[in-house]
């Protein structure tokens, strides 16, 4: 049942009608819970409120399906727009972003043009930018645009999924990039000829790419809700003397905040991952196909009122 309902929500996660509805519609049915409201503003209060907790940020300006140059241009400006907005506060945020929302199904050229806008402004006000990934189609033109933009910028990061066979290979291929790396288990529905079907193969590779990746002496951001793997961090934190500069663990904004509050207190570095904007649909859907669990907080909110 669980896979089903995983499946389901995949599936809607990617209906463009779906996602036109939302918009009309607003943060409904849930959705607040996750998402930290729809502007600037609303994220800048979300991210102060998490600051005075001890916990720093990677703030996102959610959009998915863009299909026009001018639509990209919006998005990239609204990016620059957080960046001011985080300098001028003096808030402990990053930004994080999609490719797709910077047009990279309309042209490379595009995205290339906009995130060299953002990353300038990043390198002004000293703000990081991570990529973020999306679905398996998309992989390797992130990492190239990755590796490209490395070359020049130093406030550059991207995100790694361990569900992909191919990931091992990744983290060897950026190694000679010192790449500052996000490392998620993945969040979209892939065919098993390039991801593991199976959750156990999942867990195993992750731990594996957290090994090499803090091995190799580059920044890790080790993103999970999962207790065991974030258990198995401390261990190879213990076991090789990594020291906690070189490693935070992140979670999602609205997910497991007693656990985030504790890991502030054992004295790790917390990021929540903060998003924002009216095109939250297919973000809210990969949230409810995690955990079932969310399914039920969403219908509880829903028919209780």
């Amino acid at each position: 049942m669980e896979q089903i309902l995983r499946n389901f929500f995949l599936f809607l996660s990617k209906n463009k009608f779906f996602t036109k509805l939302a918009k009309k519609y607003g943060l409904r049915f849930g959705a607040g819970r996750f998402v930290a409201g729809e502007t600037v503003e609303n994220a800048a209060n979300a991210i102060q409120q998490l600051n005075q907790k001890g916990m720093a940020v990677t703030v996102d300006h959610l959009g998915e399906f863009i299909d026009s140059k001018e639509e990209a241009r919006q998005a990239a400006d609204e990016c620059v727009e957080m960046i001011k907005k985080i300098a001028e506060q003096n808030l402990d945020s990053q930004l994080s972003l999609k490719m797709t929302s910077m047009g990279l199904d309309i042209s490379e050229q595009l995205v290339m043009e906009n995130m060299r806008k953002i990353l300038d402004a990043g390198e002004k006000h000293g703000v990081f930018v991570t990529i973020d990934m999306e679905d398996y189609e998309r992989c390797q033109k992130t990492i190239d645009i990755f590796k490209e933009l490395k070359e020049e910028y130093d406030n550059i990061g991207t995100v790694i999924q361990a569900y992909l066979y191919r990931t091992v290979g990744d983290i060897e291929e950026l190694n000679s990039y010192r790449p500052n790396l996000r490392l998620v288990k993945g969040a979209y529905k892939e065919s098993p000829k390039v991801a593991f079907p199976d959750k156990k193969d999942v867990d195993e590779n992750y731990k594996k790419i957290i090994k090499m990746h803090m091995m190799n002496g580059n920044y890790t951001a080790i993103a999970t809700h999962d207790d065991e793997m974030i258990q198995y961090t401390k261990q190879i934190e213990k076991e090789h003397n990594i020291p906690r500069d070189q490693f935070e663990f992140q979670m999602l904004f609205g997910i497991r905040t007693e656990r985030q509050e504790e890991l502030v207190k054992e004295g790790y570095k917390m990021r929540v991952y903060v998003p924002y904007g009216d095109d939250w649909y297919g973000y809210f859907m990969r949230r409810l196909a995690e955990r079932p669990a969310n399914v039920a907080f969403v219908i509880k909110g829903v028919f209780g009122k």
